[in-house]
């Protein structure tokens, strides 16, 4: 059985217009999904299909964006504050994994 525990998971509090934006975006990218898999259903040209996983990367790849930004504006910030330097190689290895 798992304690729950203080820390032991990371949170990050988001007003709620950052959380409007946010969902507002994944609606739109579901969308796009599922935009793709009717397309898929319908037999739709490969050319169509593949424009519409590119329309769906590059959201993904903004949204992606528009959170780190908000990381390194704030969680970042607060943790280099803190004296918690640690962040500077957590943040290097997120950069890693977000540009494979």
């Amino acid at each position: 059985m798992k304690k729950n525990c203080e820390g032991c998971t990371r949170s990050k509090h988001r007003t709620e217009e950052e959380q409007k934006d946010l969902k507002r975006r994944l609606k739109i990218i579901a969308g796009q999904i599922n935009g793709i898999e009717q397309m898929v259903e319908n037999d739709r040209y490969c050319d169509d299909i593949l424009l519409q996983i590119s329309s769906a990367t590059n959201a993904l790849k903004s949204l992606g964006n528009k959170i780190l930004k908000s990381h390194m504006q704030t969680c970042v910030v607060e943790d280099i504050a803190n004296g918690k330097l640690e962040v500077i190689d957590d943040v290097i290895d997120l950069f890693g994994k977000l540009n494979k």
